[in-house]
């Protein structure tokens, strides 16, 4: 048989491979990097076709497409969340992404995406509080102690300078992994048992949870003047986090607001209430913070846009750091009309 041409190669990152280039880079480095290249993005962020996730859902959970496109790339994310999954033994969500040239429609990257997902969620977060957290922000209460906890940490100590993290969990067990695995990271690490004790003296809380209903991880009476909730666990419809309340308290800032709209905090409220989209305070449109007493709210429900920055960080880093695998996935004949020529001589081969 033949062997496949290079243009029927594309490179694949599996999980194995994305932890040693991940250990390679650095969890912070990586993170730090990140930001930027979403950033970059963001910034022109009119040159991207833009739509929101096509998503399929079910009692059990959701089943979810990504797209977004420019001139050059075009980027897909295949993700799912089920919140029962981890009482199976099974990731709550899991995913995969491909990276293709408009030009040809060929793909240039396929790789896991689940870790991949959880740095590029926590380098938003961190992007987004870059602009809006209250300035020399060093404590951090995160709510909700799943998959997601650690990588909001250190992406929060990286770019935003946090040195303690207040951890709360319904689950104590989940509160204590997160502790475990946070020591040695320069963080001091409080476990908390309540989320009252969690928020005390936090001026990031970050809300990370599972439950797929509309529920009040934090009342309003908990949100006192001047804090940043990064509110990231909210990100399908009927499911929230936050007490109304809370949002009418607060300047709220969204990825995409035609899906914010339908998966987001800002779900529960009427269509004419005042948001304002990062992109706009990224590139300078619209101000974040203004004032000390202020509450800014992400509302981030996780943009396809996101994903396609994390997509290109991982391709433009296989050069330095080749841990991938090449996949023989593109039907390549010699003459691209004659695809059962090669499919009759592959028989005599």
């Amino acid at each position: 048989m033949t062997p496949p041409s290079a243009l029927a190669l594309v490179p694949f990152v599996s999980v194995a491979n994305m932890m040693r280039l991940i250990h390679a880079i650095g969890p912070r480095s990586a993170v730090a990097d990140m930001v930027g290249y979403i950033e970059e993005d963001f910034r022109r962020w009119k040159q991207f076709d833009k739509t929101p996730r096509v998503a399929a859902h079910s009692e059990e959970g959701v089943i979810e497409l990504m797209p977004t496109a420019n001139d050059e790339l075009y980027g897909f994310k295949y993700v799912n969340g089920h919140p029962a999954n981890m009482k199976r033994g099974y990731q709550t969500v899991t995913a995969f992404g491909v990276l293709s040239k408009v030009a040809t429609g060929y793909p240039v990257l396929l790789t896991e995406m689940t870790l991949l997902t959880a740095l590029r969620t926590a380098a938003t977060s961190a992007m987004a509080a870059k602009y809006l957290a209250p300035e020399g922000a060093t404590v951090m209460a995160m709510i909700g102690n799943g998959a997601q906890c650690e990588f909001q940490a250190l992406a929060m100590a990286e770019i935003c300078g946090i040195k303690t993290v207040r951890l709360y969990d319904i689950d104590p067990s989940a509160t204590e992994k997160s502790a475990t695995n946070l020591q040695g990271q320069g963080l001091d690490v409080i476990s908390c048992a309540t989320p009252e004790e969690a928020i005390a003296g936090a001026q990031i809380i970050t809300t990370c949870t599972a439950d797929k209903r509309n529920a009040t991880v934090l009342t309003d009476n908990m949100v006192g003047a001047g804090v940043h909730i990064n509110a990231i666990g909210g990100d399908c419809p009927g499911k929230t986090e936050l007490h109304p309340d809370i949002l009418h308290r607060s300047d709220i800032f969204v990825e995409f607001p035609d899906q914010t709209w339908i998966e987001g905090e800002i779900q529960v409220l009427d269509r004419d209430h005042p948001i304002t989209e990062l992109w706009r305070v990224i590139s300078g449109e619209k101000s974040g913070r203004e004032n000390a007493n202020q509450i800014t709210l992400f509302d981030s429900v996780g943009f396809a846009m996101e994903d396609f920055s994390a997509l290109r960080y991982i391709r433009d880093q296989l050069d330095k750091h080749p841990y991938f695998d090449e996949l023989d996935m593109l039907a390549d004949p010699d003459e691209p009309r004659d695809l059962f020529g090669m499919l009759q001589r592959s028989s005599a081969a």
